[in-house]
């Protein structure tokens, strides 16, 4: 898939204050390109994570789900469905549209659930992905050593459920490597030098998925 001109900007910039991340742009390309057909496909991105990362599943959601550095126009058609209900006009001068991201691991009850009544570890992640994920849609998981056991068994449910996996991990890729579709490795030697380039990379992604649908600047 052929990158847009303000989306190749977008990341060009990020390769310009982080140089040393130039070795994961091919693989950079290839999230973003599976983000935008997951999208155009009318389907969902999953993120999980933990620690750190979990916040980052979060901020992620955010960012996609309403503006984050475009106008984010509503569908024409919701709106004249929206006029017919309560606080129709006021909804269509606030709402913005958006993008879905569902962070794995924010309902507490269903995770103590799971935790107490299933005898093996780690599955909430993949419990909930049984549930929610569809085919075409995306799971990106993030693990700064590749090898977190929650994040491995949700790469498993969803490539059993034909959905695509990207791996944000650290310079050795871990077991993720070896199991997602997508494997984005960048370098560091600490934990907080690889969260530094994660965040920049999924923060450009999230520029960059945004432009492709919603070009108009705020």
């Amino acid at each position: 898939m052929n990158i847009s001109e303000i989306e190749s900007t977008l990341l060009f910039e990020l390769l310009s204050r982080r140089p040393e991340l130039n070795q994961c742009k091919e693989d950079i390309i290839k999230a973003h390109s599976s983000i935008i057909k997951c999208y155009e496909n009318e389907g969902t991105l999953f993120i999980c994570g933990n620690g750190g990362s979990f916040a980052d599943a979060i901020h992620i959601a955010g960012e996609l789900m309403k503006s984050f550095e475009r106008k984010r126009p509503l569908n024409k058609q919701f709106e004249e469905n929206l006029l017919k209900e309560y606080g129709g006009e006021e909804l269509i001068r606030h709402l913005e549209a958006g993008l879905r991201a569902i962070p794995l691991g924010l309902n507490p009850s269903l995770k103590s659930a799971i935790e107490n009544d299933i005898p093996l570890k780690d599955i909430a992640y993949a419990q909930e992905l049984n549930v929610l994920a569809k085919p075409g849609d995306v799971l990106l998981a993030i693990s700064t050593s590749g090898n977190a056991k929650n994040c491995l068994y949700a790469i498993s449910v969803a490539r059993a459920k034909s959905c695509t996996t990207i791996a944000l991990t650290g310079p050795k890729g871990g077991q993720m490597a070896q199991c997602a579709d997508i494997v984005i490795c960048v370098p560091g030697d600490s934990t907080k030098i690889i969260q530094e380039y994660h965040q920049s990379i999924w923060h450009t992604l999230c520029a960059m998925v945004e432009v492709h649908f919603f070009p108009e600047k705020r």
